[in-house]
């Protein structure tokens, strides 16, 4: 049996089940972690507060909030594992030599601090109820089947209310059944609700969404000035090539034909030298101009897409290369000009640096996202380092909110992805 999901597509009945009984399962961990965890954690908070004025609490304070934070860390990572929710982490930075007493009201001064103080009797309470509730709605609809298999007797001789039903002989036993089925098929879906409401309601609580946007303005502001001083790098470069390259030999084959037409009629020998001498300057400063104009913009990724431009770029290096593409439209030009140079920038270090004798490339579009992968066979060791390539790739992608991320460990194999949020025409 098939069940059809609200993206449309379908899924096995198995993958539900194991679904459901994975949020069960975890629903309990977490219930019988946080109330025992959250309550240890409120009361000695609350001892250590109480115990500031007299002193004691100034020492103690600090190591029982930095308890109180790893275990609502622990919490974070669940909820971004087990639940797909990612909770900001905004604690304020403390620094390094200071005294108990400057740790302690620097982290009682922290919003963060009481959030997390905020938090606590809300999970041992109402989390506490919503974790096990995921476990409880999971299980709750086996009872029904083990009263029609007849065992309710051995628990009670007289009437078994299970639900709504009063089970007092094997007909009702049956109902019990049937209450039971649709119990567990409501259990499919409300099982991994519920443990997904569990974080949710955590996320409202310990989340700074405030942190969370200023964040965002931080980074923005960022990439904008990244942004601004790569087009000036580029603009001053386009500068220095045409000055130091085309231009120079369009004026030396200008100096070139002033004194061919002096010499046309008193050397005509000197005047064919000459002649030819400025052609080949100007065939030398047309290559030159297509290599700029290559350099900016490439023609195969204006005419041909992203796609045959990486092929193309793959093509020209002296290791074997394979390339996978799957993209079923194109990007906006901005974007394949950032993704394609990022490439062309993470080849070059790969041929460079790597030494490695195979290269692989996938290229592809999914959930609005424009995803390369270059994995090559080499040494490893590569980092997104201050001065190197890879930090100048991840500095042009944020223009985009894309990333960039390296997966090196010493002796191999690399893989750098590339990711930028983009929709496909």
């Amino acid at each position: 049996m098939d069940i059809e999901t609200k993206s449309g597509d379908r899924r096995p009945a198995t993958d539900r089940t194991r679904t459901m009984a994975q949020s069960a399962l975890r629903g309990l961990a977490v219930a019988l972690v946080s109330l025992p965890g959250s309550v240890l954690c409120f009361c000695l908070t609350l001892v250590s507060l109480a115990l500031v004025p007299i002193g004691i609490g100034i020492v103690t304070t600090p190591y029982v909030l930095t308890g109180v934070r790893m275990f609502a860390d622990w919490r974070r990572v669940l909820a971004a594992e087990w639940g797909g929710v990612r909770i900001q982490r905004a604690y304020r930075p403390l620094p390094k030599d200071a005294n108990p007493w400057a740790r302690t009201f620097g982290m009682l001064r922290d919003p963060a601090t009481w959030r997390d103080f905020l938090w606590l009797p809300v999970d041992m309470t109402l989390g506490f109820v919503t974790a096990l509730l995921a476990f409880a709605l999971a299980l709750y609809p086996l009872e029904g089947f083990v009263i029609a298999a007849g065992l309710w007797r051995v628990w009670d001789g007289g009437t078994y209310w299970y639900g709504f039903v009063p089970v007092s002989d094997q007909t009702t036993a049956l109902y019990a059944a049937a209450l039971g089925a649709v119990l567990l098929v409501a259990a499919h879906w409300l099982t991994p609700f519920l443990l997904r409401a569990h974080f949710r309601l955590t996320d409202a609580i310990l989340g700074s969404h405030q942190v969370e946007l200023a964040e965002r303005v931080r980074v923005l502001t960022e990439t904008r000035r990244d942004a601004v001083d790569t087009s000036a790098a580029e603009l001053r470069r386009i500068e220095r090539d045409l000055h130091d390259g085309a231009q120079a030999r369009l004026v030396a084959m200008g100096m070139d034909l002033g004194t061919i037409e002096a010499l046309l009629e008193k050397d005509p020998a000197k005047a064919r030298e000459l002649l030819a001498r400025a052609r080949r300057s100007s065939a030398d400063a047309l290559t030159e101009l297509r290599e700029l104009v290559r350099g900016i913009h490439p023609p195969v990724l204006a005419e041909r897409g992203l796609g045959d431009a990486v092929r193309a770029l793959a093509l020209r290096l002296p290791v074997p290369v394979e390339t996978d593409v799957d993209l079923p439209g194109r990007a906006e030009a901005p974007v394949e000009s950032a993704a394609y140079f990022a490439v062309s920038e993470i080849l070059t270090n790969a041929v460079k640096h790597s030494g490695a004798e195979r290269i692989w490339i996938d290229l592809h579009h999914a959930d609005g996202r424009l995803r390369v992968s270059v994995t090559d066979d080499g040494k490893g060791g590569a980092v997104i380092g201050a001065g190197s390539g890879l930090a100048g790739v991840e500095r042009r992608l944020g223009t985009f909110d894309g990333v960039l991320a390296v997966s090196s460990p010493a002796g191999g194999p690399t893989m750098v992805t590339v990711e930028i949020p983009c929709a496909l025409s």
